[in-house]
């Protein structure tokens, strides 16, 4: 490879420039309007403009992304994830314009995207899936042969969107009376998303844990998996803390579900990088859930655990070399990490995405501590897009120390201009069931139930809020450009914003 075009933004396209400058590989990115001064532009070795704000007129538009690497000069494309990067079409754009696409094959992304024929392969592999319906039930499937599928299956179950994935298109129904009204949502929402409204019924499975596993395969046949990762504190379907190792999983489960994975990967003729994504029962029973066919967000707390590097990996299968990994070591953990995904969203608001310009911001460092951003201080976080702005990686020799780690570098973190989920996190990690890895699935709605709307953030961010507006107001009226901060960590800064707010000044 000459050139790798990352057909992406933010974090993970500055996480993809990185590996290639790692591999003495040129990088070239692309951007929106709104994106001309993002971090990963700034990066890159080239950079080109692709169109207005709106995903579908810039990042999703095939054309204008394969017509800068032609003028580039690229030779191969990273889609990240999240936009193209689970498009067969794109996969399939690249592949016939001569570039190598730095993931699995367009048919791979066909075949495990839909999930119900995704659920076909893993019952063909013998692994156990959730019950429930195996053909799509598109919008020529009326209310009443659903209800009756329903009636099969059993109540409560899961509405899920066939192309979906992130929550977008799912519904749980715990009654038949409520299946109509959720079914056409599930559609609507699901047609929206990914221009396809088809949905399948699952069973829901109480309280359950989500595990996954990654994997790489390679083009000669040689699928190895990882040590598992822990995805069960969820918000609105959404992870928004992982960890590797899972508490929950024994040294036999480990090897029974990572083989479990390994086979539905073979069986899809799988290459580069994936995720088997399984439900993990109280009873000790697993069952497949999807598959991701894209490096996952969560992917550094498996190099952190491995010391792979996930992304300079999909680099080298895809330009043809052979896995040498040893697949023992893969499964043996040398560390425990977790991850937090740190979002520009106010958490005392229902997590409205809170965009602006980044005016104030301190990173986390010391032993330990990994942050893969996508912004910096007096960036801009657009409205347009995924409001995470950063991942907060932490790992130590085992869980209590990791945790200890993640702890500190949440103190440590400090964003001003804009509100983030940080003050959300350190609730979480206070948390005497999170500390002691009591949780499923429900652990985080669970939890905000209990809070009955009682705010995330402390009286001293108030005070600093409030201490920031009298400045800013001050400041405005004598010309100067106002300091604003609604959300950093205890520091001197605040205490010397709250004795400001107290004086009156």
């Amino acid at each position: 490879m000459k050139k790798i075009l990352i057909a992406n933004r933010g974090e993970i396209a500055v996480r993809v420039i990185r590996a290639c400058r790692d591999l003495g590989i040129p990088s070239v990115a692309v951007y929106s309007d709104c994106d001309r001064a993002a971090l990963h532009v700034r990066m890159a070795d080239e950079a080109y403009h692709i169109g207005p704000n709106a995903p579908r007129d810039s990042y999703l538009r095939i054309d204008r992304i394969l017509d800068v690497a032609r003028r580039s000069g690229a030779d191969a494309v990273h889609p990240g994830y999240g936009f193209l990067a689970e498009n067969e079409d794109f996969a399939a754009a690249c592949r016939d314009a001569g570039l190598v696409f730095i993931g699995p094959t367009p048919e791979a992304i066909t075949l495990m995207g839909s999930k119900t024929a995704a659920r076909q392969v893993a019952i063909a592999a013998g692994v156990p899936v959730v019950p429930g319906t195996e053909e799509p039930l598109g919008e020529d499937v009326t209310d009443r042969d659903v209800l009756a599928v329903a009636d099969s299956i059993g109540y409560p179950l899961m509405l899920k969107a066939v192309a979906g994935g992130g929550g977008k298109g799912m519904r749980m129904v715990s009654a038949p009376a409520e299946l109509p009204g959720a079914l056409r949502a599930a559609r609507s929402e699901a047609g929206s998303a990914f221009g396809d409204s088809a949905v399948y019924l699952e069973r829901r499975i109480l309280a359950p844990r989500h595990i996954e596993v990654q994997l790489l395969g390679d083009h000669f046949g040689t699928v190895v998996p990882f040590v598992e990762r822990e995805c069960s504190i969820q918000r609105r379907h959404q992870k928004v803390v992982e960890e590797s190792p899972s508490l929950a999983v024994s040294p036999d489960l480990r090897r029974r579900i990572t083989s479990a994975a390994a086979a539905v990967a073979r069986a899809a003729k799988y290459t580069n990088a994936g995720t088997i994504e399984f439900l993990l029962d109280q009873d000790g029973s697993f069952y497949f859930l999807e598959m991701n066919t894209r490096l996952q967000v969560e992917h550094p707390i498996t190099e952190m655990v491995t010391g792979v590097d996930l992304v300079q990996w999909q680099v080298r299968i895809a330009r043809g070399e052979p896995l040498t990994l040893d697949p023992e070591a893969l499964l043996a953990p040398r560390a425990h990490a977790l991850e937090c995904r740190i979002y520009a969203e106010d958490p005392d608001t229902n997590f409205m995405p809170s965009p602006g310009r980044i005016l104030g911001l301190r990173v986390p460092q010391g032993p330990g501590v990994r942050d893969d951003s996508g912004t910096y201080e007096g960036g801009e976080v657009p409205i347009y897009y995924d409001p995470m702005i950063s991942k907060l990686i932490t790992w130590a020799e085992d869980r209590p120390g990791a945790l200890a780690r993640m702890k500190r570098a949440l103190a440590e973190y400090e964003v001003r201009g804009i509100r983030t989920t940080i003050p959300f996190f350190r609730w979480i990690l206070d948390d005497e069931d999170f500390q002691a890895a009591r949780f499923d699935t429900t652990f985080i709605d669970r939890k905000l139930g209990a809070r009955n709307g009682q705010p995330l953030v402390a009286p001293d961010d108030e005070y600093a809020v409030l201490a920031a507006v009298a400045i800013a107001v001050r400041q405005m009226t004598a010309g100067a450009a106002p300091p604003l901060a609604v959300d950093a960590a205890p520091s001197r800064w605040r205490q010397d914003a709250r004795a400001t707010a107290l004086r009156g000044q």
